[in-house]
């Protein structure tokens, strides 16, 4: 759609970052946004041109951000068509350690993993209804799916992410579509470290390999595109749940 906005939250580097430049070789015109990197932002809007795109710095677990982020795109370019959720944390830590995984590290993780999520969409389903053809797309994880993942905290923000997109599909249809996108391991600037991890991926998932950003960014554009399909949870693990 030549004149559709979509805005795309934490996407200047990793998985957000695959998807803001696919919607936008596809002619999308987009909205960058990150909490912190806003010199990469920028780069991004002087590579796609300040036409096409537009970067807003914000932190979703903020309420007062969060409707600025939409406040701000609706400014720019007049609509909004598509939401990707993608702004996200995670912090690692082994499942056998409680200790670890605190209330603190819920509460932190929860704030921008559902409780964000939830005031970007609140602030974005007025101008998604308006759409005609208003879709969500959150990225979630496969650990909340499957009972894995970088720690216990983030396994059960993303499972309830899960279910929030199966709830508002279910509530704001057949206006706005909401669908999601559950990537296993993805090898990312935020899990480059995670050596250990992407190797036993390479022996554990049918297909070999970790993900790359783009694989992910394939499936988001495919449910944005597939105007029939809502209230799907799309595993991308390389079949890694077959095992």
């Amino acid at each position: 759609m030549p004149d559709r906005v979509s805005l795309v939250t934490g996407s200047t580097s990793g998985i957000g970052e695959a998807i803001v430049r696919k919607l936008a070789a596809g002619g999308d015109r987009v909205v960058i946004n990150s909490s912190t990197s806003v010199d990469a932002g920028q780069a991004m809007v002087t590579d796609l041109g300040a036409d096409r795109a537009h970067y807003v710095q914000g932190d979703i677990s903020d309420e007062s951000a969060a409707k600025r982020i939409v406040g701000e795109t609706i400014e720019r370019f007049g609509r909004l068509d598509v939401l990707v959720n993608n702004a996200g944390t995670t912090v690692r830590i082994p499942h056998s350690d409680f200790e670890a995984a605190s209330p603190e590290v819920f509460r932190r993780l929860y704030d921008v993993n559902v409780v964000g999520t939830w005031a970007v969409t609140v602030a974005a389903m007025p101008h998604l209804e308006a759409s005609g053809d208003g879709c969500i797309v959150n990225v979630t994880s496969l650990a909340g799916v499957r009972p894995t993942g970088s720690s216990i905290p983030y396994a059960v923000s993303k499972a309830a992410l899960n279910h929030l997109t199966l709830l508002l599909a279910n509530t704001v249809a057949p206006t706005v579509r909401v669908n999601a996108v559950a990537p296993g391991l993805v090898d990312t600037p935020w899990t480059a470290e995670w050596t250990d991890l992407h190797e036993a991926i390479k022996v554990a998932a049918p297909m070999g390999r970790s993900a790359v950003p783009d694989d992910v960014a394939q499936v988001v554009q495919s449910l944005i595109d597939s105007r029939y399909v809502t209230g799907q949870v799309w595993v991308v693990d390389g079949g890694l749940s077959l095992r």
